[in-house]
């Protein structure tokens, strides 16, 4: 018998069209190679994503490749700030410091084979690898998964320099495109792989059996966020949350998630959650499950937060919706996207608004459920691997071709 390829199960999920148009795209970039880069090869949704989009792409026929440059911790403690101005932050971040980013980064294109005919840079970490684009006839792309509408001017002014060598920008949502880039931005929301360990159907045997190991009691609410140990993701506000509805409800709270090997404030912040934590039994602090058992816990989860104060596009919103639950996240970055408030989700913005809709949510059970009903019709159609992978398929061959448009 005749195995099936991994493309070819998603027909049951998004449709023989829309696996067929895959096949279609995929054929039109025969003979071109495309490598991906990016900072880290394991922790975050870059990593995520590219784990899953590597392999598919080459099922497709295409040739992907996906490497990693190398640092040390000043070096990613430097990117780490970098990430943290865009977000706003106001962080002191020296001339010093931006050289040695430099120096990395020139070290890593002397190391690297850049010998992919379409470059997909992803993210601030690795943008000056465009310097190598002078003696090479390749497409460059530069993805930004970050939200560029709030940034410190002054690195913003600095990567600048580097993302206009570039042939295309590509961003998340609209409002993280930048009205003084001078190239071409593009907009292509991440996506989740609803065949993956994180995201496939569970047995409830299995729920159960996560849950129990955890010490979580299934037969009272269970409220939970899934993400990096990162002040961003506002860990301290949830735990905040809890411990106000925890007043008029007896719930439970489970922060669960790990970190990122280009993330060196991860292990501190997660030692101050365990602080916060340790004198609540029912407040869980789960360090790095593995997939199975996110999945788990989303699904055996009352209602699912995303307290961020500054996000990227929120992949674990994405996630927590996939599995049909009632989602309250806070307005910003790409989580607007996703969560229509009151339609696929709950948007808030502020430590009293999340209080009063986790209450409404556990106490309104069939509000709830409807609510995650459509959050997950409204990532079938909208958030899925699929759609992502034709939409960078499109903008491959865009790249080739845009000059052939004729305007009339």
């Amino acid at each position: 018998m005749k195995s099936v390829s991994m493309i070819d199960k998603y027909r049951d999920i998004v449709g023989d069209e829309e696996v067929d148009e895959l096949y279609l795209l995929a054929n039109k970039l025969e003979g071109k190679s495309v490598q991906h880069i990016n900072s880290t090869a394991v922790g975050g949704g870059v990593a995520e994503i590219l784990s899953h989009i590597v392999p598919l792409m080459k099922e497709l026929g295409v040739e992907a490749r996906w490497d990693v440059i190398k640092g040390d911790e000043r070096f990613f403690s430097i990117t780490k700030s970098i990430h943290n101005a865009l977000h706003g932050s106001d962080v002191q971040i020296s001339e010093e410091d931006l050289k040695y980013f430099l120096e990395i980064n020139r070290w890593n294109a002397q190391e690297l084979d850049l010998s992919g005919d379409i470059l997909f840079i992803h993210d601030p970490q690795p943008i000056p690898l465009i310097e190598q684009s002078d003696s090479r006839g390749e497409r460059w792309i530069w993805r930004c998964h970050i939200d560029l509408s709030r940034p410190a001017e002054r690195i913003m002014d600095f990567l600048r320099g580097f993302i206009e060598q570039y042939d295309v920008s590509v961003f998340s949502a609209p409002s993280f495109a930048r009205k003084d880039l001078t190239i071409e931005q593009v907009l292509i929301s991440p996506s989740i792989d609803p065949l993956s360990s994180k995201n496939m159907e569970l047995p409830e045997e299995t729920i159960n059996s996560v849950l129990e190991r955890y010490g979580i009691d299934r037969e009272r609410p269970v409220v939970t966020q899934v993400s990096r140990f990162d002040r961003l993701k506002d860990p301290f506000g949830v735990i905040e949350v809890y411990r106000k509805v925890k007043e008029h409800i007896d719930c439970q709270l489970v922060l669960a998630g790990g970190g990122a090997a280009d993330d060196p404030e991860g292990p501190a912040i997660l030692e101050q959650i365990r602080a916060a934590a340790e004198t609540d039994p029912d407040i869980h602090v789960i360090y790095n499950p593995p997939d199975i058992e996110i999945n788990a816990l989303q699904r055996g989860s009352t209602v699912i937060l995303q307290k961020s104060l500054g996000e990227g596009f929120g992949l674990t919103v994405t996630e927590a919706l996939w599995k049909g639950k009632p989602v309250i996240a806070s307005a910003v970055g790409g989580i607007p996207l996703q969560i229509r408030h009151r339609q696929t989700g709950i948007l808030t913005h502020s430590i009293e608004g999340t209080v009063h809709y986790l209450r409404i949510l556990l106490n309104q059970p069939r509000y709830a459920s409807k609510l995650g009903e459509c959050g997950r019709e409204h990532v079938r159609n909208n958030f899925l691997i699929t759609r992502h992978i034709k939409d960078y398929l499109g903008l491959f061959i865009h790249l080739y071709h845009r000059d052939d448009i004729v305007y009339l």
